[in-house]
């Protein structure tokens, strides 16, 4: 990562999250009320709940919580109707930026997509001008000094795609979407239990910047995940530790 510390940068992002535990919890119902209302309130039946309701507990959230935003999502309560909406567009540096939103005011929800890009030095873009870069994958992150080899041999029994040595001695163990779960529980199982898992957007390639760079597209990264529609955001930045210090 040119020189730049992934283990730091995870580490980071997580502690971002943590300090906006109430807003996770938000979008975390939302994608459940979602999922279920789409594919049914059965988990085994709904790859997509599965993994909402993986992720839900993963952030700590009361089984109680989890169960009623099923239920609205299957039509067993009352519930507001969204639609999802990805925006697209590029942040400081060139770096590409991809927004995934859940809204019931498409016509708000642009509004202020567009303003936090103008606002902050980035710019929107037409749909289809950065997804053809990203893939969705799914990541279990281990911390600096993992046993590779250890990883490596558990990996490949629980069915994952890929492991990913990094150069701070951290190590990634990748999976496709519809394994991510499955391969989670059995890396737990083996005695592997994770820092992060998620399933996210990565592209190919990123784009490192600067210090100055980092700091000024952090800040338009925190405006966007602000903003009460927006569920997930994916970037190609590699940004240095130095930047998320310096916020």
């Amino acid at each position: 990562m040119a020189g730049h510390s992934k283990w730091a940068n995870i580490q980071h992002r997580k502690k971002a999250q943590d300090n906006k535990r109430g807003k996770l919890f938000t979008r975390l119902i939302r994608e459940i009320t979602v999922a279920a209302r789409m594919g049914g309130s059965d988990p085994a039946a709904n790859p997509r709940l599965r993994l909402a309701i993986d992720k839900a507990l993963g952030g700590n959230m009361p089984k109680d919580t989890i169960d009623r935003a099923v239920k609205k999502g299957a039509g067993e309560l009352d519930d507001v109707q969204y639609s999802e909406i990805t925006y697209e567009g590029y942040g400081h540096g060139g770096v590409a930026i991809m927004i995934e939103t859940m809204t019931d005011n498409r016509n708000r929800t642009v509004a202020e997509v567009r303003h936090a890009f103008s606002k902050h030095g980035g710019n929107m873009g037409a749909d289809g001008s950065v997804a053809y870069m990203f893939n969705t994958i799914g990541v279990l992150s281990y911390g600096e000094g993992s046993d590779e080899d250890a990883l490596m041999e558990a990996a490949l029994e629980a069915g994952a795609e890929d492991v990913v040595s990094n150069e701070d001695g951290s190590v990634e163990v990748i999976t496709t979407e519809a394994t991510f779960v499955d391969v989670k529980e059995a890396m737990i199982a083996a005695g592997h239990e994770p820092e992060l898992a998620e399933v996210t957007k990565r592209a190919d390639n990123d784009i490192t910047l600067d210090v100055e760079h980092g700091v000024k597209f952090l800040k338009l990264l925190d405006v966007i995940e602000e903003l009460d529609d927006v569920q997930n955001v994916y970037n190609n930045a590699d940004i240095p530790a130095e930047a998320y210090e310096a916020q």
